[in-house]
């Protein structure tokens, strides 16, 4: 560019460039930064004329914030030769702005002091970087908060077992029974708190189930209108022919209720909360900027408030564990965070559209399907907890494994107790002993619950397997599902819940 020094007219072939080249270019008066040429490139970015380029200054493609700074930047610049590229904001004909990386210089036009600008739209740049590092933050605080509630999980278990033990054997009337009550109860909302974790973490333990939204949503009503109170309208809109979609019941319960909640406090005095459902295909403009979403059929829930809206910078933020704009102790920051979770984890995408003073509206997307990838693992059968057959119980975790021994020796089983996986292993590759049940902890140092199911196969083929974990990785399935066939119990998790799953397991021929 830098030929463009001296008189335009000598320079035809830099003229013909400059009216064919892709990127918007122009050239403006130094003294009043009127437009003096543009090309055809720049017509078609900013949706102006020529004539109506011809009549503005370069300010008026700028946001008005932004004019003192340019003016400011351009009495620093007066004859400078080639200056490398900014980044600024540009306003279209249209009110929408763009991200531009524009590089000047120099150059006598028709006897005028002029600089010559090209300019690069990076609005779409920019934006993937932005959402690239988003999804990287988010990655990171996932991990943190998955290993974090694994961890917290397994003192839990030991917290909730063995307060269990004590309350049977206190007693309803001994004193201490009450405070053994409290500790239980604290443990459960503290186990509920992991829960929220492991599911933005995309860590929770999915028993999927093909779901028809409209039904869910329908299930829910009465209890949602509990919620929101009297001054709320709940308007429900449910699409017709709706297709289904294939998600765990509990958790798009979950996801609803965390939803309204958060809808409910955007409107303090009142309004309108609405339901819709659709079946929608999302193509490949889509995709583009939702790298987890693949082009094609979806099931499409909207739930959309009259509140206070949100600003730009509030919405860059609502996805992530533990920020809230609430005042102290009115909320944990979870609720938007765990349903991120959710829907990732359910193979679907969500988008927020909200304005200051305009409302909200939350869309989540789930894959629609035709038929189902995996049966629902049914509910436990009412069987006798009790029971006389050798129990492998394989933990890692020193307390949680001696609590479960004692939890199942106190119901008559035999238990032979490894917190080594190849211990255990050779154990079972010794033909002297049967073992009726093999539980185990799915993450463990060394080999992992599942590669060691597959192994103990191999000496014991009929040996049944209880897999236990506060949160699966990939051995477990896809997006973190149990698979068809396998006997799983969440941590933390009670006496009676144990029990009932290792009668389950033994009782059920062949289970992994």
């Amino acid at each position: 560019m830098n030929a463009l020094v001296g008189s335009w007219p000598d320079v035809m072939d830099y003229r013909l460039l400059f009216d064919s080249n892709p990127h918007p270019m122009w050239v403006f008066d130094a003294e009043t930064l009127a437009f003096l040429a543009v090309n055809d490139a720049a017509i078609r970015l900013y949706g102006f004329s020529r004539d109506e380029f011809l009549g503005m200054t370069i300010k008026d493609i700028r946001p008005l914030e932004e004019v003192p700074a340019l003016l400011e930047y351009l009495t620093t610049i007066p004859d400078s030769p080639s200056l490398p590229a900014t980044q600024v904001k540009h306003r279209k004909k249209d009110g929408s702005l763009l991200e531009v990386a524009g590089s000047s210089n120099p150059i006598q036009f028709r006897g005028k002091r002029a600089r010559l600008v090209m300019a690069t739209d990076v609005s779409e740049k920019k934006r993937l970087e932005a959402q690239l590092l988003q999804a990287h933050r988010l990655e990171a605080v996932g991990r943190l908060a998955g290993g974090v509630a694994h961890d917290f999980n397994n003192l839990l278990g030991v917290i909730t077992g063995y307060s269990e033990l004590l309350l049977k054997d206190l007693g309803p009337q001994h004193p201490g029974s009450k405070r053994v009550d409290e500790i239980q109860k604290a443990a459960e909302q503290a186990a509920g708190l992991t829960r929220q974790l492991l599911a933005f973490s995309r860590k929770q333990v999915l028993q999927p189930r093909i779901l028809d939204v409209n039904e869910a949503v329908a299930d829910m009503e009465k209890m949602l209108r509990r919620v929101i109170g009297e001054d709320i309208q709940l308007v429900t809109k449910p699409g017709a022919d709706l297709g289904r979609i294939q998600a765990d019941p509990g958790q798009i319960a979950h996801l609803l209720m965390n939803l309204v909640v958060n809808a409910r406090d955007a409107m303090p005095k009142g309004g309108t909360l609405t339901f819709a459902t659709a079946n929608v295909a999302l193509d490949a403009a889509y995709a583009s900027g939702h790298p987890e979403v693949q082009p094609g059929p979806f099931v499409m829930l909207a739930v959309s408030d009259t509140g206070v809206g949100m600003d730009a910078q509030t919405q860059a933020h609502i996805f992530e564990p533990f920020f809230t704009t609430k005042e102290r102790g009115k909320g944990t920051g979870l609720g938007l965070a765990t349903v991120f979770g959710i829907v990732r984890q359910s193979g679907g995408s969500i988008s927020v559209d909200s304005r200051l003073g305009a409302g909200t509206t939350c869309r989540v997307y789930f894959p629609r399907v035709e038929r189902a990838r995996s049966p629902f693992p049914g509910e436990p059968a009412a069987l006798p907890p009790r029971g006389a057959e050798t129990i492998l119980l394989v933990e890692d975790a020193e307390p949680l494994r001696v609590m479960i021994r004692e939890i199942l020796e106190g119901a008559g089983y035999t238990v032979l107790e490894y917190g080594d996986p190849e211990a255990a292993l050779r154990r079972l590759t010794n033909p002297e002993g049967l073992v009726g049940l093999m539980l185990t902890d799915v993450i463990m140092p060394g080999l992992s619950g599942p590669d060691l199911a597959r192994r103990a196969r191999i000496a014991r083929p009929r040996i049944n397997v209880l897999f236990m974990s506060g949160f699966t990785d990939e051995a477990m399935g896809p997006h973190g599902a149990v698979s068809a066939g396998t006997q799983f119990i969440q941590k933390p998790f009670t006496a009676d819940a144990l029990l009932a799953k290792v009668r389950e397991a033994l009782d059920t021929p062949g289970s992994a």
